[in-house]
């Protein structure tokens, strides 16, 4: 399944991307095709999107759409399922992961209000699998003063360049404290409008010299 052409031709619900965001999907997403993966995306919209990555992970996935909006449960088809609550209200995200287990993926469609993607971020990124993929869209609001964004304010891009630092705490010669970013991140990925994060296993972190002295 190309994802790009299934946005064009889109068969189901409305939805609304930007089309330079489809290779990054691809990037980041093909390896968890038709396995047993667990998907939320925060944001329901008109619910298309819900249905695209349902047929795009296979019949193994199970993708869970948040929303604010009370009219969006009408997309609430026993997968993909709706569940209706704020995005940065814990106890809300918190029963997610009970009644669906530990997230493999989450794609932050949601606000784009920098408090409320910084506080998502702060909770479900560390509560992803392992190996998880934590995708935020849109982030060029980080600029936009009407969702709390602005060249020099604490922002999502802002915030992000500090996780850059602490992606390398361990080479700062103790300038830098390790975070938990330091400690379950394998990688942040930058686009126009999107930053990835990537889980990983923390391995010891060294230099080794192999082969010839010649």
């Amino acid at each position: 399944m190309n994802l790009y052409q299934y946005f064009l031709d889109n068969p189901g619900f409305g939805m609304y991307k930007w089309e330079h965001y489809f290779p990054i999907y691809e990037r980041h997403f093909a390896c968890w095709r038709n396995k047993s993966v667990t998907v939320i995306e925060i944001g329901v919209f008109k619910g298309g999107s819900l249905e695209m990555w349902s047929k795009y992970f296979g019949p193994h996935a199970r993708v869970i759409g948040i929303d604010i909006n009370p009219d969006c449960v009408q997309y609430d088809k026993n997968n993909p399922y709706v569940r209706i609550g704020n995005q940065q209200d814990t106890n809300f995200l918190h029963n997610i992961i009970n009644e669906f287990g530990t997230p493999d993926i989450v794609i932050d469609d949601g606000s784009h209000k920098m408090s409320d993607v910084v506080n998502t971020f702060n909770f479900l990124y560390p509560q992803l699998s392992k190996n998880g993929v934590y995708l935020i869209e849109d982030v060029h609001t980080s600029y936009w003063p009407e969702f709390g964004g602005g060249l020099h304010y604490e922002t999502t891009i802002n915030r992000s360049k500090n996780h850059i630092d602490e992606l390398n705490a361990n080479h700062s010669r103790g300038s830098i404290k390790p975070t938990i970013i330091t400690n379950i991140t394998n990688s942040i990925s930058y686009y126009d409008s999107v930053i990835v994060y990537e889980r990983g296993l923390s391995l010891a972190k060294k230099s080794t010299f192999t082969g010839s002295n010649q």
